[in-house]
């Protein structure tokens, strides 16, 4: 498989890009707004005069004139309705790209509360994904989704949630490396399924119902009886209006609204399922027929290309947009007036209820998988849009070596300092553990999250927050924010063991792990701590595991020398000066001897007597 192109840094920064694409797209609504706004008039106008000229020439008995014109104005008013019609949807299109820039430049600013936080998602048994922000407030997922649906944005939180193989990652890497120059293929992709209001509905429900027996399956009679009885039906009502007693329409009404009576419950449930799928459809189909249309070379966009789009084969935008039309027909059950009269006169649901069974057996069960298509461009969408928007971040390479992290300028793509610190480190090889130590506050926490939270990125397919990373596959399992649960009578040490507990099964399958602990044991004794940590430390040693560990436990360190090789001993440290603690937050290797907690008491008004030291 070819290696995925490196990203070339852009010579416009991508804040300018996107300031001037919103101010591009803000002229183009305004033009788009003006025009809108005057074809309304036109539409005005055209209504006016259609009535007024029809009332002149019926009022003064030219009937055959008036209906001529009537008819001529009618022509004109859907040719001008149409018109307007299609400029609303371009200003409504200019609108929607520039609000996508908008939302490029507050991501960029680490303004992230006013995108989607993915909390659905949040599981507190799963390996990582509460302790590094993967999900939740100002997290990884509100930073990267672009996806418009719900598929998509499950698809994304998937890969998230789970590495994929080093072959799935590469093949990612390379379908991004393709889309993230073009960022208005990606802008184009948002905005045609943001005019939909509804789109971000679950098909999966719906895709399911259609695979259910059909409706018609055993009624062969009924068939016969939606192309027979609205034709005699029709014929009555004509008769009655053209002056035969009513008792002519009398028993077509009785017979039609009888069989719509006794199914009334297949009926409900055939609209129901596809009323709320309209929007859904609608955008699905217009992101397909710009995913048919692009030229690609990398063999995932190629392939998820060849799904919706095989030569001789109808292309997937035109049967999804079929099934648009069939269920837009539906909503006439929304006027309860018109309703009535095209069911009990024309079978109006039987026969779009037919029309869906026709087209569930041209499609073959091939929803699913066009659907399916869709969600895997969304959330490589995504990872290309947050590529462009990070032009000096890297694409990760995979390594040989058991269990290998190498990173160089390391940093956490959830701060958004414009002078964020960014660290180097590296381990190799099965049965390592670095124990980081150091005062409160100086970064131990926030530099096991960089280096977890660049492993899920990395293991998704995704640039990483550093100038450079080599790192092989493994589970990333996380100890960080364990709770008391109240529900389950859980302190938050005993939460703690059990993620523990978790941790040594894994590793007992043999799965390689990279493990990332913070402040382990603290809910005991110091003389516990120490004596745990040390013996869980001396257990992984033996284990398909490396890791990072966290503590103030300076006498870990000594592991350094229990454990050569194994063990290596990191620290973060912090200055005094005056009342001002100074923090560097960079990695230095040994312990740390520079501890703030008393000076921080102290701050917070406790008075400390610095002298019993």
């Amino acid at each position: 498989m070819p290696q995925p192109a490196a990203f070339r840094p852009l010579s416009v920064a991508p804040a300018d890009v996107f300031t001037d694409n919103l101010a591009a797209h803000a002229k183009q609504e305004q033009y788009y707004g003006r025009r809108h706004q005057a074809v309304a008039w036109i539409r005005v106008v055209v209504f006016g005069a259609g009535a007024l000229g029809g009332y002149y020439l019926f009022s003064n008995g030219s009937n055959l004139a008036g209906l001529a014109y009537v008819l001529a104005l009618y022509v004109v008013f859907v040719l001008v309705m149409r018109w307007h019609s299609r400029l609303g949807y371009r200003y409504n299109h200019y609108r929607l790209l520039g609000l996508i820039n908008q939302e490029e430049l507050a991501r960029l600013g680490g303004k992230l509360m006013q995108f989607d936080a993915g909390t659905r998602y949040l599981d507190s048994s799963h390996a990582y994904a509460a302790d590094l922000d993967v999900f939740g407030p100002h997290s990884l997922f509100q930073l990267l989704s672009r996806a418009t649906s719900r598929l998509g944005q499950d698809r994304l939180a998937d890969w998230l949630r789970q590495a994929a193989t080093p072959a799935v990652v590469r093949a990612r890497q390379t379908a991004v490396a393709e889309l993230t120059p073009d960022v208005t293929w990606q802008q184009e992709w948002q905005a045609r399924a943001r005019h939909f209001p509804r789109q971000n509905d679950d098909p999966r429900r719906f895709a399911a119902w259609l695979q259910q027996p059909d409706f018609f399956a055993d009624k062969a009679w009924l068939k016969v009886a939606l192309f027979v009885l609205p034709p005699l039906a029709l014929t009555s009502a004509g008769l009655w209006l053209s002056g035969y007693s009513f008792g002519v329409v009398v028993p077509f009404l009785l017979l039609l609204g009888g069989i719509n009576h006794y199914y009334r419950v297949a009926r409900d449930d055939y609209f129901e399922h596809s009323d709320s799928m309209y929007d859904v459809l609608r955008a699905y189909r217009d992101q397909l027929t710009l995913l048919e249309t692009q030229t690609f070379t990398s063999p995932q966009l190629v392939e998820l290309q060849a799904v919706v789009s095989a030569p001789g084969a109808v292309p997937a935008s035109q049967l999804i947009g079929q099934l648009a039309s069939i269920v837009a027909y539906f909503s006439m059950r929304q006027s309860t007036l018109a309703a009535f009269f095209a069911n009990n006169l024309l079978f109006w649901d039987f026969f779009w209820m037919w029309r869906l069974e026709a087209w569930k057996r041209k499609l073959g069960g091939k929803l699913a998988t066009m659907l399916d298509v869709v969600a895997e461009v969304e959330a490589l969408v995504s990872l290309a849009a947050y590529q462009f928007a990070n032009p000096t971040y890297t694409v990760p390479e995979f390594s040989p070596e058991a269990l290998e992290f190498t990173a160089e300028a390391l940093g956490h793509p959830l701060i958004f300092s414009t002078e964020r610190i960014t660290n180097d480190f590296s381990t190799i090889g099965a049965g390592c553990t670095g124990v980081v130590t150091g005062s409160n506050m100086s970064g131990k926490t926030t530099f096991l999250r960089t280096v977890g939270v660049n492993m899920v990125l990395a293991l998704a397919g995704g640039a990483v927050c550093a100038r450079h990373l080599r790192l092989s596959s493994a589970q990333v399992y996380t100890a960080m924010r364990t709770q008391d649960n109240l529900a389950e009578s859980t302190s938050s040490f005993y939460a703690e063991l059990k993620r523990l507990r978790l941790l040594l099964e894994l590793t007992a399958a043999g799965t390689p792990v990279f493990y990332l602990l913070d402040e382990i044991l603290k809910g005991t004794n110091s003389r516990d701590r120490h004596r745990g940590a040390r013996a869980l430390i001396h257990q992984l040693h033996q284990r398909p595991a490396s890791g990072l560990i966290s503590t103030h436990d300076l006498e870990l360190g000594a592991l350094a020398e229990e454990l050569p090789g194994a063990v290596t001993n990191y620290s973060f440290n912090s200055t005094i000066e005056g009342d001002e603690i100074r923090f560097d937050y960079h990695l230095t290797p040994g312990l740390c001897r520079s501890f703030n907690a008393s000076k921080l008491m102290q701050l917070m008004g406790i008075a400390i007597d610095v002298s019993a030291d």
